[in-house]
């Protein structure tokens, strides 16, 4: 698995989340999680989630950590899990710079009390599954009540790294563990 901290300001639109964008726009190519800067700004016809888009609902932050992750397989179920394992990664590395833990995990979201940190979708395409897992850094401007990373005094772009390097131990270490049981009868 690989791994990139794309230094582009890139304002998130849906657009991104297809198969091979990462290998197509950053030369990261195979099983990757790349992270990058930016706002979100998804309309209603771009939403991937059929509930939010029946609601005529919009994604809009004026800055974002956003995570994409593409995985080479088809299996949706084993992508939700691993989206949920992401979320939990983000809260702990979160929760760790702070002097309390306030984060927590609400599905595929993260909260602080009432106060939306993340927006997250797992899904899809021809050729593979994908995650994408936006983190507000500003709290500005978003048609819900959130928080964001300047509100804890976070650096983004450290969070960025240590995210995407546990989120490729996990998968190695599954890895790993898949090859070394044996079988039962």
């Amino acid at each position: 698995m690989k791994s990139k901290l794309i230094s582009d300001v890139i304002t998130y639109t849906g657009d991104q989340l297809r198969s091979h964008w990462a290998f197509e726009q950053y030369d990261v190519q195979g099983d990757s999680i790349v992270a990058f800067m930016g706002p979100c700004d998804v309309g209603t016809e771009k939403l991937v989630d059929l509930a939010d888009r029946k609601e005529l609902k919009k994604i809009y932050s004026q800055e974002m950590l956003h995570f994409l992750v593409e995985h080479f397989d088809r299996d949706l179920e084993k992508t939700l899990l691993r989206q949920k394992l992401l979320i939990t990664i983000i809260m702990e590395k979160l929760n760790h710079r702070m002097k309390h833990s306030v984060i927590h995990r609400l599905g595929d979201d993260l909260f602080d009390g009432d106060k939306k940190l993340s927006v997250s979708i797992a899904t899809l395409t021809p050729v593979s599954t994908m995650i994408h897992v936006g983190i507000n850094i500003s709290s500005k401007n978003t048609p819900v009540r959130t928080s964001g990373l300047k509100d804890y005094g976070i650096e983004p772009e450290e969070v960025a790294e240590v995210v995407m390097n546990q989120y490729m131990a996990e998968m190695k270490s599954l890895t790993l563990a898949r090859s070394k049981v044996k079988g039962v009868l």
